[in-house]
C-alpha cells in the first residue's frame, strides 16, 4: 500500500537526514585528529593565546647606565719649539738648531728622560717683503713634544726651557693627562653597570614583573671635556719666575647599554 507524505513531513525528513550527515562528517574529522575550531571566535581566541605566549617568552627591557669618575692628572704634555729668521737658510737653521740644543740640554738636566723628548716638526720657508719676487730672508721652525712627569717641577722646567731658547722660543700648547686610567675606568664601569641595573629594576617594579638575567651588554666610552690649565706666557721680564701649573681634575665617563629579560 502506498504511503502519502504531506509537504511538511517531507521537509522534516530532509532536515533530519542533513543533520545526520553533518554529525557523521564532524565525527570522522575528529577521529582523524583534525578537529579545527569551527567558529571565527574560536580562531581569534587561539591567535590571542599564541601571541601572549610569544610575548611572555621574549619580553625584554633595554636601559643605559652611566658611570663618572674624576682623577687628578699626573703628567703634562708640552708642545714647544723655536723660530728663527736670517738672510740665508743655513744661518736660520744654525740658529734654530742651537736654540733647540739649549732647550733639550736644560730639560735633560732638570730630570726629563730622553724618551720624553721628541722632535715633532721642522719647516723652512722664504720671507718676501719686496716687489722683486725674490726672497729676502728665510724662516726656520723646529718643534718639540715634551712629556713632563713631575707636575711639581713642571712649571720651573717650562720656564727654564723658555729661557734657554731665548726670544726664538714658541709654546704651542699644553695638555694634562692621566698616565694610567685603568683603575678609574674600572670604577666608572662598575658605576655604569650599577646605574643600568637600578634603572631596569625600577622599570620592572613599575610593570609588576620580576627582573630577569642580563641578555647582553655593550660599552660606549664617551670622552668628557676637562679644564685646561692656564699657563703664563714666558718672557724675558719674567724669566726668573716659574710657570704656574694647576692640574685640576680630569673626568672619565663610561656608558653601557644593557638588555635584561623580564620574568
Amino acid at each position: 500500500m502506498a504511503v502519502q507524505f504531506s509537504s511538511t513531513q517531507r521537509a522534516v525528513a530532509v532536515g533530519v537526514a542533513s543533520a545526520g550527515l553533518l554529525i557523521g562528517a564532524f565525527t570522522l574529522g575528529a577521529g582523524r585528529g583534525s578537529a579545527a575550531p569551527a567558529t571565527a571566535g574560536g580562531a581569534a581566541s587561539n591567535a590571542v593565546t599564541t601571541a601572549t605566549a610569544a610575548a611572555t617568552g621574549s619580553t625584554r627591557i633595554t636601559v643605559t647606565g652611566t658611570g663618572n669618575v674624576s682623577g687628578v692628572p699626573n703628567q703634562l704634555a708640552l708642545s714647544m719649539g723655536v723660530q728663527t729668521s736670517a738672510t740665508t737658510v743655513a744661518t736660520a737653521l744654525r740658529q734654530a738648531n742651537t736654540a733647540v740644543r739649549s732647550i733639550t740640554a736644560v730639560l735633560r738636566r732638570s730630570g726629563v728622560a730622553a724618551p720624553d723628548l721628541q722632535t715633532s716638526g721642522l719647516s723652512i720657508y722664504p720671507n718676501y717683503s719686496g716687489s722683486s719676487g725674490a726672497p729676502d730672508g728665510y724662516q726656520v721652525s723646529e718643534q718639540l713634544t715634551i712629556t713632563l712627569r713631575r707636575l711639581s717641577a713642571a712649571g720651573s722646567q717650562i720656564s727654564a726651557a723658555a729661557r734657554a731658547g731665548g726670544n726664538a722660543t714658541m709654546i704651542d700648547g699644553v695638555s694634562l693627562n692621566l698616565s694610567d686610567t685603568s683603575a678609574l675606568l674600572a670604577a666608572a664601569r662598575a658605576k655604569a653597570v650599577a646605574d643600568a641595573k637600578a634603572k631596569a629594576s625600577a622599570y620592572a617594579r613599575a610593570l609588576g614583573r620580576p627582573l630577569g638575567p642580563v641578555v647582553s651588554m655593550s660599552e660606549t666610552p664617551a670622552a668628557q671635556p676637562y679644564p685646561v690649565p692656564e699657563f703664563a706666557t714666558p718672557s724675558a721680564s719674567r724669566a726668573a719666575s716659574s710657570v704656574p701649573v694647576h692640574p685640576g681634575t680630569q673626568q672619565l665617563s663610561v656608558t653601557v647599554t644593557v638588555i635584561f629579560a623580564l620574568g
